[in-house]
């Protein structure tokens, strides 16, 4: 059974009820909603959508409301395309368009950059240097040729600019993350911690302290305060599109590196976004570097993979999440789990559930046990046996619905929805029955783990059942 999770943004291409559940019965486990392009209409009836299939089809896919973020844009003359070859000089101002002048919306970018900065358009495809500055303008020269639509992105390359996090959009989407009881909020462009401190607060306003909060990693200042994010974080996305924009291309491959292992040692959730198969929006088959690109994340012991274009706009959807299903089972039947678990394991050892948990994942791993059964209230026990990476599935029985949802983006994690256990007894009976429901048992082991009661802050049990 897969163990990396899938998200799948949605868009035009995957909208209606059959298109959904196609994607459920793919292997789609998250639901990304993306508020740069998605109306709160769209959205709710795509949330509505899934939770009426979950129910239909005896599963748990999350949703994730994934916000805009500040981004800076240029206006053009007319909203006219503009062509521009190399050695063009072009004038970037806070005036009025013309015909070589295009408008920025955020007046103080004259103050972020200086002569021989690099400025990008259009996720790096032209790019332009500042050769001069006025009061109100920044001179540029063209270095390849390209056509400047109108609205189209600009970046900064490796410097820090003062553009405010939260514009009012972002936090009208917030709140109707909120009001729609998302189960994952992604925020795009975070620069430091206390940008996620500041969401932190406005979620516990609207009393959804449990919604999730992923921070998007997409910029250089986030990657310098890096470990104070993930600590004020639930999880992490490396979001390579805008972070290869914005730092050197040759440098993410070993910063997606480093993010990942320091979200797995801080037990977060850690995904990896962006162009992973982004060849089969228009073609049925990967190129080989994507298949690596997939298999090299479930390598590194991600949480999750994620699909964008190539889920909500491209023309093979399904065939899609089935091709990095069978990338992510094949990846996975050929790692060394033992070695997996001490590279990949969190260092937050010191707690009782912490200990129970490393336990009950190396006993698992040594046993060759079918499953895993965590009974968890919270989810919190679950996520931390998910933390170790065991070689088999965590069958998570919960009475909460939200927990269940929560759990649907944690690696290795089987959410199912039961009553509330009255004793240790019920929850290893109950927790084989779910079990043979989904993996058959004959001659094998599954490890029991939870607390009892129920309220216990601390998982208080293990026990190994042998199935003859």
């Amino acid at each position: 059974m897969r163990k990396t999770k899938i998200i799948c943004t949605i868009g035009p291409s995957t909208y209606g009820r059959e298109n959904l559940k196609g994607l459920m019965e793919a292997g789609m486990d998250v639901a990304r909603i993306n508020m740069s392009h998605a109306t709160y209409d769209q959205a709710r009836t795509i949330i509505y959508t899934i939770r009426e299939l979950n129910k239909e089809l005896n599963k748990n896919v999350g949703i994730l409301v994934d916000t805009k973020g500040p981004e800076l844009c240029l206006n053009t003359l007319n909203g006219q395309d503009y062509p521009v070859q190399a050695g063009d000089h072009i004038i970037i101002t806070t005036e009025e368009a013309g015909r070589n002048k295009f408008v920025i919306n955020y007046a103080n970018l004259i103050d972020d950059v200086k002569k021989g900065d690099r400025i990008t358009l259009g996720d790096g495809k032209i790019e332009l240097v500042v050769i001069d500055e006025t009061l109100e303008d920044i001179i540029c020269e063209v270095k390849n040729s390209g056509t400047i639509r109108n609205g189209i992105g600009l970046n900064v390359p490796n410097i820090n600019i003062n553009i405010d996090f939260l514009s009012v959009a972002d936090k009208n989407d917030i709140a109707f993350a909120s009001s729609i009881d998302a189960d994952f909020l992604a925020l795009s462009f975070v620069k430091n911690a206390n940008d996620v401190l500041d969401i932190n607060d406005m979620l516990i306003s609207f009393r959804n302290e449990h919604m999730q909060i992923i921070s998007k990693i997409e910029n250089k200042s986030a990657i310098e305060d890096l470990d104070n994010i993930i600590k004020v974080s639930d999880g992490i996305m490396i979001a390579r599109g805008d972070l290869g924009v914005e730092i050197s291309l040759e440098d993410v491959p070993h910063l997606q590196k480093k993010i990942v292992n320091a979200s797995l040692k801080s037990n977060k959730i850690c995904i990896v976004a962006t162009e992973m198969l982004s060849s089969m929006e228009c073609n049925l088959k990967p190129t080989r570097a994507e298949v690596s690109d997939v298999a090299n994340a479930v390598i590194e012991g991600v949480d999750a993979v994620t699909l964008s274009g190539e889920t909500a706009v491209g023309a093979y959807p399904i065939e899609t999440v089935e091709t990095m299903n069978r990338i992510i089972i094949n990846m996975e039947n050929n790692l060394d789990y033992d070695k997996f678990k001490n590279d990949k394991g969190c260092n937050n050892e010191e707690s009782i559930t912490a200990i129970i948990a490393s336990n009950v994942a190396d006993s698992a791993n040594k046993l060759n046990s079918k499953a895993i059964v965590a009974s968890s209230l919270s989810g919190y026990t679950a996520k931390m046996i998910s933390c170790f990476r065991p070689k088999c599935p965590i069958i998570v029985t919960t009475p909460n619905v939200q927990t269940a949802r929560g759990l649907s983006i944690n690696y290795g994690t089987i959410p199912v929805i039961t009553p509330m256990f009255n004793s240790t007894d019920e929850i290893v009976e109950n927790g084989l029955k779910e079990v043979q429901k989904l993996i058959p048992l004959e001659d094998s082991t599954v490890i029991i783990t939870g607390s009892f009661p129920v309220n216990n802050s601390n998982t208080n049990f293990m026990k190994i059942e042998k199935i003859d």
